[in-house]
């Protein structure tokens, strides 16, 4: 990422910018936002706007950045005809990037004055604030569907698992091998299920998420009066739910013949997600055959042939921070970044990891630096991370559509933990005291 904060047509610089080879490192926010706001000769630097935009709420809120930057606009007065085109410009970037950011009605009242100024006796501009407009209205509507949608799901995954609980033996019947027994069609859903998830985590969650109160701000923490961060935890909820989805359907079948059967086809799918770039799915699969209800079915495994899973293991072993995976992820990128075809495009991180490096990122340096400036080669790496993030979530997802099979990936009923070590002492009985007292505590 580029981290030319450059001062291109700004010669004198605005008072309280500090550049290190001709990188911008620290600024005070005032001189900060100045950076960000269009004058006659000078328009900010694309990479500047995103780092900008994405780490200022740490320091103010969007609404009060909105209401300075037009302030900031309104005075350039005599020349806001002129400037008009950067002013659209910068306005365009914000409701594309970060459009939840305008949620807020405080954000739209601001954005709504400062276009209707810009707009006000000119067709051209006029045109161009309604596009502008539309486009962010277009992808508000799109997020409160998905919202509606997330809710529906869960509400109806609530309902099986309830009646599941009334009839315990009804459900039985109903697994993932009868619904589809191919799991390369299987992987493909789960790719579905990933990329529509993460198109709709927005870039400001991943700092949202990790909101602390900013010392020299006296309110209380910005951004603890909405849901931070709700699509990121929506996210994080599905891979919870994959990884004990596939526990459920290991411990759930009475023959260890099925159980054998069930493990080497999550096997399977576990290889294609690895092959399609999905590493996310992959990582849940792992989890899931590696959570205790099922690892203790000794007998169940040695009927397996273990080795592919061996090497899926392998790839995501976490010694050294995750180097197999990391290198794997390098290689995915890569192959995304020359590819002609979506299939190729496709980069789903292990998004548990993603947010931990940006969660030590975060930690690992101060935000602002000892005579209260920000801390801006911080914010670069930040949003250099976030930026790779935000290219993968754009990637349309090349696979068809199995209606069938994504409702019970997304709604089948899954054993809680308890649920889990009882179907698995019921297959294989206790091995030990510990084992033994646990069963008894939980029958």
């Amino acid at each position: 990422m580029d981290k030319q904060g450059s001062r291109g047509g700004r010669e004198e610089g605005y008072p309280g910018l500090y550049y290190h080879d001709n990188n911008l490192v620290s600024g005070s926010l005032e001189a900060l936002i100045h950076h960000l706001v269009p004058t006659m000769d000078y328009y900010p630097d694309r990479t500047y706007i995103f780092t900008f935009l994405l780490s200022s709420r740490l320091f103010i809120h969007p609404y009060e950045l909105m209401s300075k930057v037009c302030h900031l606009c309104m005075e350039q007065q005599r020349l806001i005809r002129k400037i008009a085109p950067k002013i659209l410009q910068l306005l365009t970037e914000w409701t594309e990037t970060f459009p939840y950011d305008f949620r807020d009605e405080r954000m739209m009242r601001s954005l709504k004055e400062l276009t209707h100024r810009l707009a006000s006796g000119d067709e051209v501009y006029r045109k161009a604030v309604s596009q502008m407009s539309q486009g962010l209205i277009r992808r508000l509507t799109v997020l409160s569907q998905y919202e509606e949608a997330l809710g529906k799901i869960n509400a109806t995954a609530a309902e099986r698992l309830t009646a599941l609980k009334a009839k315990p033996q009804a459900a039985i019947q109903r697994d993932m091998l009868s619904i589809c027994n191919d799991p390369f069609t299987v992987a493909q859903q789960l790719t579905h299920i990933e990329l529509e998830r993460l198109s709709y985590i927005g870039p400001e969650e991943f700092v949202q998420a990790f909101v602390q109160k900013d010392p020299l701000d006296n309110d209380k923490s910005c951004f603890s009066d909405h849901k931070k961060a709700s699509n990121l935890e929506a996210y994080v909820e599905w891979f919870n739910r994959l990884s004990y989805l596939v526990a459920t359907e290991i411990c759930m079948p009475v023959k260890k013949k099925h159980r054998a059967r069930v493990m080497e086809f999550f096997i399977d799918v576990a290889r294609e997600c690895f092959n399609i770039g999905n590493f996310n799915s992959l990582m849940a699969i792992i989890s899931g055959m590696n959570m205790s209800p099922v690892s203790r079915l000794k007998k169940t495994w040695s009927k397996v042939k273990t080795a592919k899973f061996d090497i899926l293991e392998h790839q995501m072993d976490p010694s050294s921070n995750f180097y197999n995976y990391r290198t794997a992820l390098r290689g995915a990128t890569q192959r995304s970044i020359t590819a002609n075809s979506s299939r190729e495009k496709i980069v789903i991180p292990f998004f548990s990891l993603l947010i931990k490096d940006i969660y030590f990122l975060n930690e690992g340096c101060a935000n602002r630096l000892q005579n209260g400036h920000i801390n801006f080669e911080k914010f670069w790496e930040l949003a250099k991370q976030v930026s790779e993030f935000m290219t993968w979530k754009k990637v349309e997802c090349p696979f068809e559509k199995d209606r069938k099979i994504l409702q019970y990936l997304l709604t089948a009923p899954v054993f809680t933990e308890d649920a889990l070590y009882l179907a698995s002492y019921e297959s294989e009985g206790p091995e030990n005291h510990m084992e033994k007292d646990r069963w008894k505590s939980l029958r």
